[in-house]
């Protein structure tokens, strides 16, 4: 099969899937069954074909598609990975959780129909944004997310739902036109010395001619593409969107929210980092990326500790988890990019099982008031395990997949020399800590309502905790090696090793020993 063949299956199969579950609505009484199946048949074909072109990658390297206009490499392949499983995993508990919604009246199976389709061409979306390589195009995409996704946060039609919604399309539209504008500065520049001015529309094409970039339209090009794609990926202040659209949202999507749309747009940043980098040199790029990650984090983490709605809380937490990712970038160093990438991975899986946890606890109780929830052990006592599980993974504690990721980036920050950095950044790691401790130990404890009975939803809302509960263990404990070798190719492609160089194992002393010389390129060197 070719290479656009296979990239062109993997966009067309969410298309598709998308298309026909809209069109269910039309079948009368079997629109309920019929829609369910075909969500159900397309999130497994996602996650099959998925992993199929992960492996394509992992085992061929590069892929160049469809005349350069589609790309994936092995950093590409990583966030290809994670939308593969958490898209299969919320599709999962999609069917258990509006199984309820529509049985209790909240929806009807109309809107069921356009839930599933919007969930659908929501994952297009963000598969296109992952494997474009034109940088119009990628920036397209990125704005179709923000569309395809609002319909999705007002779903339910309430006043304070549909505010949301609006309130994330203003903002999202603002800053990602605050992106196109850096776009066009690195397009523009690109084309007016490149031999090909058609070919500065491709990233790869323009990544080849990055040391020949103007520095003084870089600089200001960076800063576009941060304040615009940031306000994607939530950094402050450019986050004031997303509390509000995770909350309302349903469960589902406000887990696809944080596991997967914040990584799109994160790996937008990452794409013209590499570029912007190689030009400047890491200084300025890794300044303003610790700057803005620092104060997510800062900011965040005391929302977190004095929430009282379950899923703004876990909204906030998203802001902290992606200023930390944005942190260890800009120390950079071989160190600092692993802790990055893996972090993304590890955030993904543990803010997902919660968010799916988040939802049992609106499905049962009736509300996100952590004040108000009492006695889920009791209650639902799988479901309560795997909360807290979740919320100790998220805040950090050791045998979890974050703990490992965390350690690695305050390493990478003492490695580097950042140490008034990295003392205050583990200060608020344990204010957020609290913050995640407090909402479990109000959540668990305690005495039930009367009024709620005993007993689990059912087992597709807790069949998809259970298997990411189990993959942040596995991620503790011991990274299986695809999986490892892909964030080793995945870092070589940030840091821009030079066509060629061998790609040294990702082993600690490696990374610790190359750290500090790796952290700081000079302006025009591809390292």
């Amino acid at each position: 099969m070719s290479n656009s063949t296979m990239l062109f299956l993997l966009l067309l199969t969410p298309l598709a899937f998308s298309l026909l579950t809209f069109a269910c609505r039309l079948l009368g009484n079997a629109a309920r069954a019929c829609v369910t199946l075909l969500h159900f048949v397309g999130i497994m074909l996602l996650l099959a074909i998925s992993l199929w072109v992960v492996m394509q990658v992992y085992q061929q390297g590069d892929i160049l598609a469809a005349g350069r206009w589609l790309h994936l490499d092995s950093l590409s392949a990583l966030f290809l990975a994670i939308l593969g499983i958490i898209g299969c995993l919320t599709g999962l508990y999609s069917i258990g959780y509006m199984r309820h919604e529509v049985d209790e009246g909240e929806i009807s199976v109309a809107t069921l129909c356009h839930y599933y389709g919007f969930f659908h061409l929501f994952l297009f979306t963000m598969l296109l944004v992952i494997t474009s390589n034109n940088l119009i195009l990628m920036w397209a995409a990125i704005e179709a997310t923000t569309l395809s996704s609002a319909f999705l946060v007002g779903l339910y039609g309430q006043s304070s739902s549909l505010e949301a919604a609006w309130k994330y399309i203003i903002i999202c539209t603002v800053g990602v036109a605050f992106g196109l504008f850096g776009t066009i500065l690195v397009y523009a520049n690109a084309a007016s010395f490149m031999p090909d001015p058609n070919d500065a529309i491709f990233w790869t094409e323009v990544l080849k001619h990055a040391t020949q970039l103007d520095p003084m339209l870089m600089h200001l090009a960076f800063v576009f593409i941060l304040i615009g794609f940031g306000t994607k990926t939530g950094l402050f202040p450019m986050h004031a969107w997303l509390p509000d659209a995770h909350s309302e949202a349903p469960s589902p999507t406000s887990a696809l929210l944080s596991a997967v749309l914040l990584n799109c747009a994160l790996l937008i940043i990452i794409r013209y980092y590499i570029i912007i980098s190689t030009t400047l040199g890491h200084d300025f790029t890794g300044t303003l990326l610790m700057v803005f990650g620092f104060l997510s984090v800062a900011v965040a983490a005391f929302f977190i500790l004095v929430q009282r709605d379950i899923k703004r809380l876990l909204a906030y937490s998203s802001v902290e988890n992606m200023g930390l990712i944005a942190v260890a970038i800009g120390i950079g160093g071989p160190l600092g990019i692993l802790a990055a990438l893996l972090h993304t991975l590890n955030h993904s899986l543990a803010k997902t099982l919660l968010f799916c946890g988040s939802g049992n606890v609106l499905l049962k109780y009736g509300t996100r008031d952590i004040t108000v929830v009492k006695g889920m052990l009791k209650c639902m006592p799988f479901s309560a395990v795997l909360l807290a599980g979740g919320a100790l993974a998220l805040g950090g504690m050791p045998p979890f997949n974050i703990f490992l990721s965390e350690f690695m980036t305050v390493t990478a920050g003492l490695a580097a020399g950042h140490i008034t950095l990295t003392i205050v950044l583990l200060l608020l790691l344990t204010v957020v800590l609290a913050g995640l401790v407090r909402m479990v130990a109000s959540v668990l404890f305690g005495a039930k309502p009367e009024e709620v009975n005993k007993g689990e939803l059912g087992i597709l809302t807790t069949l998809p905790m259970l298997i990411l509960l189990v993959l942040m263990l596995v991620m503790g404990t011991h990274i299986p090696q695809p999986v490892s070798r892909l964030l080793e190719n995945a870092v070589h492609i940030v840091m821009n090793n030079k066509p060629g160089t061998h790609a040294q194992p990702l082993s600690w002393p490696w990374a610790v020993q190359n750290h500090s010389s790796a952290a700081e390129p000079q302006a025009g060197e591809v390292k």
